[in-house]
């Protein structure tokens, strides 16, 4: 299977263009404040004092301000479904590099963390330094009050290390709860733990604003390293006792006036004379410029998000799917929405903050002003949520007309959110795969494709679907049958191409009903042979581009990832697009 670059180039090559400059921006920032603070005439006599230390808490904490603030963007929806519905992005590259913003958050996030702990070391080798080093010529320099003092109380007794060391300790809550395992296992951390990011920049406001780290403002006068004649005489002149007692006024202060230094004595490569002693003074801190706009945009956006979602939707009707799946279908004002989008669902009965996005399987259009989506019940909130939606109900199907309609739980809508499958109609050429549950994005295309599919440039569609259990099949069966015998009396039968793959089995199987005949013909048993369907595919659309879009388990992803990057002797190339909610 041999690497095709202009594939690899199509697929890959703006991402990793994109983290070469971001990766680019770190060092560079990194290299840049450690030369200042290793190098920088202002920091002379505050690098003696702590050494290297200052230069790695500092060339770090550049590091971490540059992602604090870029983190934040990622998980600015509102903004990322607009730029890919306007034509503010025009190129189908740079929308495709938008679907890696979940990836990019995380990419910083463990940048975050990375540098925090090296933030962290190099500080406490500066609490040692500030102790063991204390320096009485330059007392408004030194963070200790005195030589040998205890290094903890500059971390627990001090604005910048009190909230440094709560900042690691939310940190540490953060990015634990973020691990796979406890995603899977506990959402429910995962989510609560996560919204500690609004304590975590709260803290790091204070935390940049105790000035610990200062630096000499009067170079001019007092060039670093420079010989103080007025010092040295205040140091080593002494008043003779028989003086003293004829003039008890005299004192060895300085003349009001220096006298004129000659001109190369000051200019002698060796020493050089300052006039007045070194003045420190604390930085304005920068990190307010780093987070301050990117903060206020999240905050301004998540505020529109409340206000937007604010009014409860009306649920039409719940409908309970085999294998552990319910459909929700529901009407809101002015709702609006593209196939392949999803949004997030809040219950306040099932929890008060918690809530979860989900695919839309239904869009509204001009003629029905219905939207739905498909839940898999799986975890605590899923469960709670499905058994209030079912509460005295014994049936598997529950629609009821809107007059006779009980009592529903409040429901809030969030959204809608761009995704990668908003492409799908966008190429002459799609290949949809999904597996199981994964359906759901592909859903409302098909929708879509069944009100009309004459308007969009997509002129086939290969579907691939792969379940374990055949009543999986069941969840979208009616839809996938009237799709195609839309398409037969349209004369268009090739239009859409749709394998189904059972892939546990003791025998062969059947979709139940006799409506399902052009299905069951579909029906195939196994797991596809991915390689001949690519070449299969690319075989029947020679030098086309294709859109490849996955939902499903990894293991399917990283195959049609890797045969997306493959060559092929037809000149057909593929491009990968995979769901990932943010």
């Amino acid at each position: 299977m041999a690497l095709s670059w202009r594939s690899w180039l199509a697929n890959e090559g703006s991402k990793h263009l994109f983290l070469f400059f971001w990766l680019s921006l770190n060092v560079w920032l990194f290299g840049k404040t450690f030369l200042l603070y290793n190098q920088g005439l202002q920091y002379y006599y505050l690098h003696q004092m702590l050494g290297l230390g200052l230069c790695i808490s500092r060339a770090s904490a550049s590091v971490l301000n540059l992602n604090c603030c870029l983190v934040l963007l990622p998980m600015c929806r509102v903004l990322l479904a607009f730029l890919r519905g306007s034509q503010k992005v025009a190129s189908k590259k740079t929308r495709r590099l938008l679907d890696k913003s979940k990836t990019f958050h995380v990419t910083c996030g463990v940048t975050i963390c990375i540098f925090s702990v090296l933030h962290v070391a190099a500080h406490l080798v500066n609490a040692l330094n500030f102790s063991e080093n204390y320096n009485e010529e330059f007392v408004t320099l030194n963070a200790a009050n005195y030589r040998g003092e205890d290094p903890r109380k500059l971390l627990f007794a001090t604005i910048p290390g009190l909230t440094g060391v709560i900042m690691v300790l939310v940190l540490f809550l953060m990015c634990t709860a973020s691990t796979y395992a406890i995603r899977v296992s506990n959402y429910d951390i995962f989510w609560y733990t996560h919204n500690l990011f609004f304590v975590f920049y709260m803290l790091l406001m204070l935390h940049v604003s105790g000035g610990v780290l200062k630096y000499q403002t009067n170079l001019e006068e007092h060039p670093p390293g420079c010989f103080n004649p007025n010092k040295t005489l205040r140091q080593n002149l002494t008043v003779p006792k028989a003086l003293g007692e004829l003039f008890p006024d005299y004192t060895t202060e300085p003349f009001p006036e220096d006298p004129p230094v000659p001109e190369p004595f000051a200019q002698n490569s060796f020493t050089r004379v300052c006039s007045e002693e070194p003045k420190f003074q604390s930085h304005f801190p920068e990190t307010w410029f780093w987070i301050s706009g990117p903060l206020c945009l999240y905050c301004v956006e998540r505020l529109y998000r409340y206000i937007r979602s604010n009014k409860p939707v009306t649920i039409t009707s719940v409908i309970s799917h085999p294998s552990n799946v319910l459909e929700v279908r529901m009407v809101k004002d002015d709702f609006e929405a593209r196939p392949g989008q999803y949004v997030i669902l809040h219950c306040p009965r099932v929890s008060a903050l918690e809530s979860h996005p989900f695919t839309l399987t239904m869009c509204p259009t001009d003629t029905k002003a219905t939207f739905g989506v498909h839940l898999k019940v799986v975890g605590d909130w899923t469960e709670r949520f499905r058994d209030l939606l079912l509460l005295h109900s014994n049936q598997d199907t529950e629609i009821l007309p809107i007059f006779q309609q009980r009592r529903y739980p409040k429901l809030y809508v969030d959204g809608p959110f761009g995704s990668p499958f908003e492409e799908s109609l966008n190429y002459e050429v799609s290949l949809c795969v999904a597996g199981g549950i994964g359906v759901t994005p592909f859903a409302s295309v098909l929708n879509t494709l069944l009100d009309g599919w004459k308007c969009y440039k997509l002129r086939r569609l290969y579907f691939i679907w792969v379940c374990r259990d055949i009543e999986s099949f069941r969840w979208f069966a009616d839809l996938l049958c009237m799709l195609h015998n839309k398409l037969w009396q349209e004369n268009r039968p090739d239009y859409i191409n749709i394998q189904l793959y059972l892939s546990q089995t003791d025998g062969i199987q059947k979709i139940i009903g006799e409506k399902y005949q052009a299905l069951n013909s579909r029906l195939l048993i196994g797991r596809p042979r991915w390689k001949l369907l690519f070449d299969d595919i690319a075989k029947c659309n020679r030098r086309k581009t294709i859109g490849v879009f996955c939902c499903g388990p990894n293991k399917i992803s990283k195959i049609l990832h890797k045969l997306s990057n493959s060559s092929n002797s037809y000149g057909t190339r593929f491009e990968y697009n995979k769901e990932s909610f943010s």
